[in-house]
C-alpha cells in the first residue's frame, strides 16, 4: 500500500510528538526533586546556575535524545508537508521548528546564549506554524490551531518578560511548549485521517 505524503508527515509527526511527551515525563521523573514549577524543561538536559552546571543521568541522556528524536522527525515531516501542499512558509516554519529542537539537544544548557537562541527558534517558528496551519484544515481545528499558536507566542512574551502568574519559570515555559505539542498531535491526527488525501 502507498501511503500519500499528507498521512507520511502526518505519522512522523505523531511520532515525534507522542514520544517527546512520553520520555519528558520519565526524564522529570528520574530527576531528583525536580519541579515542574521551578526548574526549566531543559533542566532535564543540563541544569545551570550561576556560572555552575550539573546533567543528572539518565534524564539528561532521555531528554537530550528524545528532543533530537523530536526535531530529526519534524524535519522529516517537513518535507513531505512540502510535496503535500506546496505551502513554502509553512514548510519552513516546520523545517525551522525542527532544526530549533534538534539545536536544544545538540546545545543544552552547558552552551549558554547558543542555548537560548535554538530553544526560541523552536518557540517562535512553532507558534508561527500553529497560526499558519489555518491554510490547511478544517472547521473547527482551524480554529483552535489559530488560539493555541496564539497562547504559545503570546506566553513566550510573558515568559521572557518575566511575568509568571504564580505559575514560576517551569510552569509558564510549559505553557509556551504545551499548547504547542497539543497542536502537533491535532494536526497530526488531521493529515492521517482527512479525506481526501492529497496524492504525492
Amino acid at each position: 500500500m502507498k501511503y500519500s505524503s499528507q498521512r507520511i508527515a502526518g505519522t512522523v509527526l505523531l511520532v515525534a510528538v507522542a514520544q517527546f511527551l512520553l520520555l519528558l515525563q520519565i526524564a522529570e521523573y528520574l530527576y531528583p526533586n525536580y519541579s515542574t514549577s521551578q526548574n526549566y524543561i531543559s533542566d532535564l538536559g543540563a541544569t545551570c546556575r550561576s556560572g555552575t552546571c550539573t546533567i543528572v543521568q539518565p534524564s539528561a541522556f532521555i531528554f537530550n535524545g528524545s528532543i533530537i528524536v523530536l526535531g530529526i522527525l519534524v524535519v522529516i515531516s517537513a518535507y513531505y508537508l512540502q510535496k503535500a501542499f506546496r505551502i513554502k512558509v509553512f514548510s519552513l516554519f516546520i523545517l525551522l521548528t525542527g532544526l530549533g529542537a534538534i539545536g536544544v539537544g545538540v546545545f543544552p544548557e552547558t552552551t549558554g546564549i547558543i542555548h537560548l537562541v535554538v530553544s526560541f527558534i523552536t518557540f517562535i517558528f512553532i507558534g508561527l506554524a500553529s497560526l499558519m496551519s489555518y491554510r490547511i484544515v478544517t472547521s473547527p481545528l482551524n480554529y483552535v490551531s489559530i488560539i493555541l499558536g496564539v497562547l504559545t507566542l503570546v506566553d513566550m512574551v510573558l515568559f521572557i518578560t518575566g511575568n509568571y502568574f504564580g505559575v514560576g519559570v517551569g510552569g509558564m515555559e510549559r505553557m509556551i511548549v504545551y499548547p504547542a505539542l497539543v497542536w502537533g498531535l491535532a494536526f497530526a491526527g488531521f493529515l492521517i485521517n482527512h479525506i481526501p488525501i492529497t496524492k504525492s
